[in-house]
C-alpha cells in the first residue's frame, strides 16, 4: 500500500473514531426508545472508504476503528459485537457495491441490516441462548432508517467532493 493511501486510512480511522465518540452525545433514546440503537455515524466513513479506496483499505479502516474504539472506551466486551457487526456489514456492502443498478443507499441499507445480523450473532455467541433472535426484526426495521441516513450523508459527501481528486499529487 502506498504511503498516501496508508495515511488516508489513518485519517479515515481517526474520523470514524471521532464520529463514534460524538454519537454518544446524541440522546437517541429519547426519540427512539429502543435499547442499543445507534445512528452508526462511523459507518459513513466505512461506506466512503469502500467507494473511494476499495474493499481492502475499507476493511483496514473498519478493523482499526473497532479495535481502537474498544481500547479507548475500555470495553473489550463490546469488541466481539463491533467486529461481527462491522465485518458482516463490510462483506455485504462489498458484494452489493459490485451490483450494477444498486445505489449507494441500497448498499448502505444492506450494510446496516448485515450489521444488525452480525450483532445478533455476537449476542447468540455471548449469551448461548436464542433469545436475541426475537430482537432481530426490531433491529432490521431500524436498519432501514440508519442505513438510509448513512447512505444520504455518504452521497452528499461524494457530491461535495466530486471535483476533488483525493489521490492526486
Amino acid at each position: 500500500m502506498r504511503t498516501k493511501k496508508l495515511t488516508a486510512c489513518g485519517l479515515l480511522t481517526a474520523v470514524a473514531l471521532a464520529l463514534s465518540y460524538l454519537e454518544n452525545f446524541f440522546p437517541l433514546a429519547l426519540a427512539i426508545p429502543i435499547p442499543g440503537i445507534k445512528l452508526g455515524l462511523a459507518n459513513i466513513v466505512t461506506v466512503f472508504a469502500l467507494y473511494a479506496m476499495g474493499a481492502g483499505p475499507a476493511f483496514l479502516v473498519l478493523a482499526a476503528r473497532c479495535l481502537l474504539g474498544a481500547v479507548f472506551a475500555g470495553n473489550m466486551n463490546a469488541l466481539l459485537f463491533s467486529l461481527l457487526g462491522g465485518f458482516s456489514a463490510m462483506l455485504v456492502m462489498t458484494a452489493l457495491s459490485r451490483l450494477r443498478g444498486l445505489s449507494l443507499y441500497g448498499v448502505s441499507i444492506g450494510g446496516a441490516a448485515a450489521h444488525s445480523c452480525g450483532q445478533i450473532a455476537a449476542a447468540l455467541l455471548t449469551l448461548g441462548s436464542t433469545a436475541p433472535m426475537y430482537y432481530l426484526p426490531v433491529l432490521l426495521a431500524v436498519s432501514l432508517f440508519t442505513g438510509s441516513l448513512t447512505g444520504l450523508v455518504s452521497a452528499c459527501l461524494f457530491r461535495g467532493l466530486v471535483h476533488v481528486d483525493l489521490w492526486k499529487g
